[in-house]
């Protein structure tokens, strides 16, 4: 089946016991397998219909809002691209079009960055 944008898979849905690990699609997912965390297999059968706060919840080495991006590793692939919302300490990996992602595949979001490179000098600077 697959996952689609805007899909939030929950840990603590099947398994309230475990670190909590909460993740929200935010592109691809058409070849989406599982995610492995804690020893626990998340599936579609995870996916919750909104963002809900927990207690109880453990941040591991994943920092909350940062992405994992399937096609950074695997251009081929059908782009899963995932957000960390909260939790993740017991994070394993993510499968998906037969590829594993880990920590390996994070994106660091740089607001701008790009567009400072781009910006000529326009001479030197002087007194006005």
């Amino acid at each position: 089946m697959g996952l689609k944008k805007g899909d939030i898979i929950d840990e603590h849905k099947r398994h309230p016991e475990s670190c909590g690990l909460m993740i929200k699609v935010m592109a691809g997912g058409a070849g989406f397998e599982k995610v492995v965390c804690c020893g626990h297999e998340l599936t579609e059968e995870d996916v919750i219909p909104a963002f809900s706060r927990g207690r109880g919840r453990k941040r591991g080495t994943l920092p909350p809002a940062v992405l994992l991006d399937e096609k950074k590793l695997h251009p081929d692939s059908c782009g899963l691209r995932v957000m960390i919302m909260d939790g993740g300490e017991g994070f394993q990996e993510i499968r998906c079009c037969g590829h594993s992602l880990r920590l390996n595949a994070m994106k660091e979001f740089k607001y701008g960055e790009e567009k400072r490179a781009e910006i000529p000098e326009t001479g030197p600077a002087g007194h006005a």
